[in-house]
């Protein structure tokens, strides 16, 4: 069997530090040929000397001659820099690309894989909210497949394995509900990022744990749900399910349901994406519902967690408008980690940066670039004036 050759972009986030876990688990399956990380220079050494990647980048120029000097007695190409990202995934030693940036700066290099043929195992959400329109149709033209990472998403495509040709009624997406779950307005008004970082069930990287506790993730992977799945904004429910058992669910039309399920483990959908359509044993744990006699759903308070309805509200509205959203909570969440606004401004910013960039309802691809230049630059503004 010929090993699948695996480039990571983002290999010392969360997701790409439980990737690389389950590539060491399956070495005879999978090959690292690709690793890339913006400013963990150390860990990116680390992760190079073990797995002996053909290609390595360190997005922060000021860090490349650190990597490179490290990796100098090792077959390594080292390059950094924005431009080197985009090239390092048309390599023809590579077969799929696990895209595990955050954020916006994970489009660019996800459009230049797709046109190099390479199938997208997908983590980076934001590459659809911002222009899903533009990625499908790219992955169409080229015949690749997008493979869902998010533990929702990859629940999702689970379920429909079998069932392309039945007609989806809905699907339900499950939140845990983050750490603030039943907490009102007036609890939140102080609430501080230590708090807001202790996610109940999920281990995340600190932008995604925010995103889960304003709900703006949830709100994110409706969004992207639109575009994987072909969806209408009233075929994708969200409700909270605190014991994150049930990772999402599908309704069909004769409203039979299909879920699935296990323990919060990343690793899981990680694994499906990559091998997919196979399946690889492992030694995840196991979920035993003796351990979990009970397991509760709530509806999710989209007025105290306005993300929520903000994101519901640009699906239906379409164009630029989730590009604003996304580069408009980038920017207000890093503010809330860097103790410059509080919890509940977070959706104030966003709100407030929706309504002042001009809406363009078929965006371009330059379009997508200065919509989210735009965004960020009020959203900066405006949290400048609050300061």
């Amino acid at each position: 069997m010929m090993k699948k050759r695996i480039a990571i972009l983002g290999s010392t986030g969360s997701i790409g530090t439980q990737a690389l876990e389950v590539i060491e688990a399956n070495p005879e399956v999978f090959s690292v040929e690709v690793l890339t990380a913006q400013q963990n220079a150390d860990l990116l050494i680390v992760q190079a000397q073990k797995f002996a990647p053909k290609e390595v980048v360190i997005g922060n120029e000021a860090l490349f001659e650190k990597v490179k000097t490290a990796l100098s007695n090792l077959p390594i190409k080292v390059y950094c820099g924005a431009d080197a990202l985009v090239n390092v995934v048309e390599a023809e030693n590579v077969d799929i690309v696990l895209t595990a940036m955050v954020g916006y700066a994970g489009l660019l290099p996800t459009i230049h894989a797709i046109r190099a043929g390479k199938h997208i195992a997908l983590a980076n959400k934001e590459t659809l909210v911002v222009a899903g329109e533009l990625i499908m149709g790219l992955a169409k033209e080229h015949q690749i497949d997008i493979l869902p990472v998010d533990s929702e998403h990859s629940a999702i495509f689970q379920c429909l394995t079998g069932e392309y040709e039945n007609p989806i009624e809905k699907i339900i997406l499950t939140a845990s509900g983050g750490p603030f779950r039943g907490k009102d307005r007036a609890f939140l008004a102080t609430v501080t990022k230590e708090q807001a970082l202790k996610h109940p069930n999920w281990s995340m990287g600190a932008k995604i744990t925010i995103d889960s506790a304003t709900l703006m993730n949830k709100g994110l992977e409706v969004i992207e749900a639109k575009w994987l799945f072909g969806l209408t904004s009233n075929q994708i429910e969200v409700i909270v399910h605190p014991q994150s058992i049930i990772h999402s669910l599908v309704q069909f039309e004769d409203g039979s349901m299909k879920a699935q399920m296990g323990l919060p483990d990343m690793k899981l959908p990680i694994q499906y994406a990559l091998h997919y359509p196979q399946r690889l044993k492992s030694t995840f744990p196991r979920f035993n519902f003796i351990d979990y006699p009970s397991l509760s759903f709530e509806k999710p308070d989209q007025e105290t967690f306005r993300n929520l309805a903000i994101a519901y509200h640009v699906l239906e509205k379409g164009g630029n408008t989730a590009c604003i959203i996304n580069a408009a909570n980038e920017i207000a969440v890093d503010a809330f980690l860097h103790d410059r606004i509080g919890f509940l401004e977070i959706s104030d910013v966003i709100t407030d940066t929706l309504a002042k960039v001009s809406y363009i309802a078929k965006p371009s691809y330059s379009d997508y670039v200065e919509t989210n230049d735009e965004a960020r630059r009020l959203a900066s503004e405006m949290i400048h004036l609050k300061v």
